[in-house]
């Protein structure tokens, strides 16, 4: 009889335990664990680090290399064309520049079947190149979806107007050169691996550009060199007119 008394008393006191010990698991399970993203910059870069620390004030837990930018670009798979000051590696996905930490939880909710994104270059105005010293400028840029192939399309635009960037409307387009790459008529679109595109802000890439008018594909084919002028049209870069140089 006292032996089953103890046994059950022991067992009354196990209980209590347990208890006192799943109570602080339970606690903790509550709270929302941060994404983990390694990134590779120059340790001298400063507006690396403000990128950095956007991340991290939107959920990132951060690790950070301080050497190995190229390294890690070209071990990604990312076109140097695409390229800025850094580089990082989140969910599988590679991320090249200044790229907004919202666009970065979009991707890892959609997982589309892409390479990552990119800012190419350091556009004034994206996250890390938005602090004081740049006196409020906001430049013009876009969040461009990078395929495995290397290609890229307009993943979301930041800085401009929604109907284009106000330069197609009374005022003359600068003219940009380029090889076409691919016509596709069916899908109305054209890739030209082409030379700076200055009301763009759009450095010399390889692009997939949709046409104002589909009878523009008409007049070229691959292997041409060409002139053309582009804008952007809700959202897509869109070749407005196109002519195969002479010269």
């Amino acid at each position: 009889m006292q032996r089953r008394r103890l046994l059950k008393a022991l067992a009354g006191i196990t209980g209590l335990t347990s208890t006192a010990f799943v109570a602080p698991a339970f606690g903790q399970t509550s709270t929302t664990a941060k994404t983990p993203l390694e990134v590779w910059k120059d340790p001298d870069c400063g507006c690396c680090g403000d990128w950095v620390k956007h991340l991290e004030a939107n959920g990132f837990s951060v690790r950070v290399n301080d050497t190995g930018n190229s390294a890690a670009r070209s071990r990604l798979g990312v076109p140097a064309k695409l390229g800025s000051c850094h580089t990082a590696l989140v969910a599988g996905y590679a991320i090249e520049g200044h790229v907004p930490a919202r666009e970065i939880r979009r991707l890892l909710k959609e997982r589309p079947q892409a390479l990552g994104l990119t800012v190419p270059g350091m556009p004034v105005g994206s996250p890390g190149m938005d602090g004081a010293i740049y006196g409020n400028r906001r430049d013009p840029y876009d969040v461009l979806l990078m395929a495995k192939d290397g290609s890229t399309q307009v993943y979301e635009s930041y800085n401009r107007p929604p109907q284009g960037n106000g330069k197609g409307q009374g005022q003359a387009l600068p003219t940009a050169e380029g090889e076409v790459r691919k016509v596709d008529k069916a899908a109305g679109k054209i890739s030209i691996r082409h030379g700076e595109i200055k009301n763009l802000d759009m450095p010399p890439m390889n692009m997939v550009f949709q046409v104002k008018d589909p009878a523009l594909l008409d007049k070229v084919k691959t292997g041409d060199k060409v002139r053309f002028t582009a804008d952007q049209i809700n959202g897509d870069y869109t070749v407005m007119s196109i002519e195969v140089r002479k010269d």
